[in-house]
């Protein structure tokens, strides 16, 4: 039976006052659960995670995503970081408020985060380690390889300016969009998206990718949750190396890693087609097996509070609601044809 969705935006104050976008693709039956996209560096979701979101929503997840503070359609100086917390915090409230809808009551939480998008989820996690059901992580940024750490000497020298000129773009670097995403008609694609940001990094940012980066590689042991790390073995963008120190490093007692011969850092967006259907293929069994086994927890818990017991959750549930969409709201039909996931506008 085909299944239908929703994609709604709409925009976000933030505790600072700065608006960011937010988007969702929504099933319109009752979701399995709910996955939280944390974009990658310089990335946003509504375009280039647009076919994360779909075929997530396509398999009966309800999908959320957030451009990231000067990302993509919120607003900020482009690709500036200021305090990579700033970050964290913002995904954290909004992606805590959407749980608290009471018809997610119960529902799974997912963070799926892709390069620096990783890093975001696991601080996610760091920040409230409880709250989440697990994650994927998709060529994570959560270590420096030693390939291309810079010497101490050179970062002591970059942080002795970075407070005189944070937003300079002096950071020398290579075509990403080059080096992370194989086919040739998608990374152009890719390129042609105006909301991705195709400058130089600006100091800070750099600096507080690299501060995050390793900050991280040394706590990679406080990480408890379950979670389903996915890496090309062709990746030059972030070295597979990251991944398996994650796998190996940290304390969760359901991990999964898993290594692609051939392919590049862009693993969901700039492969062939065939190898991103693999992908999302083993996301989305990943996501079923885990989204089962909390449902499962969430009705015996249930069972055990009795008629009481859900009469108190009832009181204490959230009554925060999301604004009305003012903006932009079509619904899809998602189908199958051959090996390829259609999606449908119905408006």
């Amino acid at each position: 039976m085909d299944l239908e969705f929703e994609y709604q935006e709409e925009h976000r104050m933030n505790s600072r006052g700065v608006q960011l976008f937010t988007c969702k693709w929504v099933p319109l039956s009752s979701p399995k659960a709910l996955v939280f996209l944390c974009h990658g560096y310089g990335m946003e979701c509504s375009s280039f995670m647009r076919e994360c979101g779909v075929r997530l929503a396509c398999a009966n997840y309800a999908v959320y995503g957030i451009d990231y503070e000067g990302h993509g359609q919120s607003e900020g100086p482009r690709c500036y970081i200021k305090k990579f917390d700033n970050i964290v915090n913002d995904c954290y409230d909004y992606y805590k408020s959407i749980s608290e809808i009471p018809e997610y009551k119960g529902k799974a939480k997912f963070l799926y985060g892709e390069s620096m998008g990783g890093a975001v989820a696991l601080l996610l996690h760091r920040k409230d380690p409880s709250f989440w059901d697990g994650a994927v992580l998709v060529a994570p940024m959560c270590k420096i390889s030693e390939k291309v750490k810079p010497p101490q000497v050179v970062i002591n020298i970059l942080t002795k300016v970075e407070d005189v000129i944070p937003k300079w773009k002096i950071v020398p670097t290579k075509d990403v969009i080059n080096s992370a995403f194989k086919d040739p008609a998608k990374r152009e694609r890719i390129r042609r998206n105006k909301l991705i940001y195709q400058d130089k990094p600006r100091l800070k940012t750099a600096l507080e990718m690299l501060r995050t980066s390793m900050s991280l590689e040394d706590s990679l042991y406080k990480v408890k949750l379950p979670f389903f790390v996915l890496h090309g073995e062709a990746d030059i963008v972030t070295d597979p190396e990251v991944s398996r120190a994650l796998y190996e490093r940290a304390s969760s007692k359901d991990k999964t890693i898993k290594l692609y011969p051939g392919m590049w850092h862009g693993l969901t967006s700039g492969e062939p087609d065939d190898n991103i259907d693999k992908v999302f293929e083993d996301i989305i069994i990943w996501l079923d097996k885990h989204a089962t086994n909390v449902a499962y927890d969430s009705l015996q818990s249930i069972e055990a509070f009795g008629n009481d017991g859900i009469e108190n959750l009832t009181k204490v549930a959230s009554k925060e609601k999301i604004a009305p969409q003012k903006q932009r709201r079509r619904s899809y039909l998602c189908g199958l044809r051959g090996r390829r996931l259609l999606y449908h506008s119905e408006i």
